[in-house]
């Protein structure tokens, strides 16, 4: 017989990964007669954030390190990506591919869709996705693992748990308006962090007994202010009118001049028009994913939250990957000591890191 107690932590502590008043202990775990304990199943939560989901490679290096394994595995949007190849044992190609990223080789993944389903058909993510993890199903994963999406017509939040990886992965980051959404088995599915930002809930439902949750959209971006003089540069639209200019210089839009200017005005706006169309698309989209998680986070909290404070990283900084996979293995090194203990592995404490 064993018994663990479970933290009550806060919905929001800081990067610094301060330990949290305890709570009430949750009913022991029962062993059959004459065995020893169990150890606890292990879920982990990778949460959405685009770009900065990079950090999720940093965190998972430094588990391995410490000899910290997932038993469960769930994710939504990148999370769902850096998870998922995780779980295929290809998380050396992932990051091998984020390292590998520049402005301009982002840029030239991005091909623009016509159809009206996104900014871009995402055709060409897909195809590389589908090339390194060909063959390789759900089922076939050494580790249970899950990809969150949501469905169009219905808002359903979908689970994937079946089926090709890649095809599940690239439901699971299709954001809508970006990128075109995916069928799968005849419903239309796009980025999962409209309804369950960070899959807590997933990992409890596949039987993990403690849930250790990955949050990579800070709080303190969202939080109230006085409003002020500020000139905030607008990364991401300068992003995509950049793209839709390659793309009008090469005549793929036929020559017609007046349809790329009025594109361009679209997205790029003067400092004193306001925002463009792609920005306000985008903060929308990440301050409705930052309510739903802390409101899913409040009804079922994970055991350990690891907050990562990444605001000085926009959306797209793709490129940006080493920055943000260090960030994450100096998160993890703070966190690990109380998270070992806390899911009572005594001898991969003795291996954690201290940190310094």
């Amino acid at each position: 017989m064993m018994s663990f107690m479970r933290k009550a932590q806060s919905m929001w502590n800081d990067e610094s990964g301060a330990a949290a008043p305890l709570a009430p202990a949750r009913a022991p775990v029962a062993t059959p007669a004459g065995q020893g304990a169990r150890r606890p199943k292990i879920g982990l939560a990778l949460g959405a954030g685009a770009a900065r989901g990079w950090c999720h490679i940093g965190i998972l290096r430094e588990f391995e390190a410490a000899g910290l394994k997932p038993d469960i595995v769930a994710g939504t949007s990148i999370g769902a990506l850096v998870g998922g190849c995780y779980a295929a044992d290809e998380l050396d190609a992932v990051e091998r591919f984020s390292l590998s990223l520049s402005r301009r080789r982002v840029l030239s993944l991005l091909d623009l869709s016509f159809s009206g389903g996104g900014i871009f058909s995402g055709a060409r993510l897909r195809e590389k996705l589908e090339a390194a993890l060909v063959g390789r199903t759900i089922e076939g994963l050494r580790v249970p693992f899950a990809a969150v999406a949501t469905e169009i017509s219905t808002g359903h939040e979908i689970w994937l748990r079946s089926g090709p990886l890649a095809r599940a992965l690239n439901a699971s980051y299709a954001l809508p308006g970006l990128l075109e959404p995916l069928n799968v088995d005849g419903r239309w599915l796009f980025d999962g962090a409209l309804v369950n930002p960070i899959p807590v809930s997933v990992c409890r439902a596949l039987g993990a007994d403690i849930v250790i949750a990955v949050n990579v959209v800070s709080d303190s971006m969202f939080r109230g202010t006085v409003i002020g003089d500020r000139n905030v540069g607008d990364e991401t639209t300068d992003v995509l009118a950049k793209k839709v200019e390659d793309v009008a210089g090469r005549g793929w839009l036929g020559g017609v001049a007046s349809p790329t200017a009025l594109i361009k005005r679209r997205l790029r706006r003067g400092a004193h028009d306001g925002p463009g169309v792609a920005s306000v698309m985008l903060d929308a989209f990440s301050i409705t994913q930052d309510r739903i998680a802390r409101s899913r986070l409040a009804g079922d909290p994970p055991d350990v939250l690891i907050n990562a404070r990444l605001e000085k990283f926009g959306l797209f900084d793709f490129h940006r990957a080493g920055e943000m996979i260090e960030i994450g293995r100096d998160i993890a090194r703070r966190r690990l000591p109380d998270i070992l203990e806390h899911a009572n592995m005594s001898d991969a404490a003795d291996r954690a890191v201290t940190p310094t």
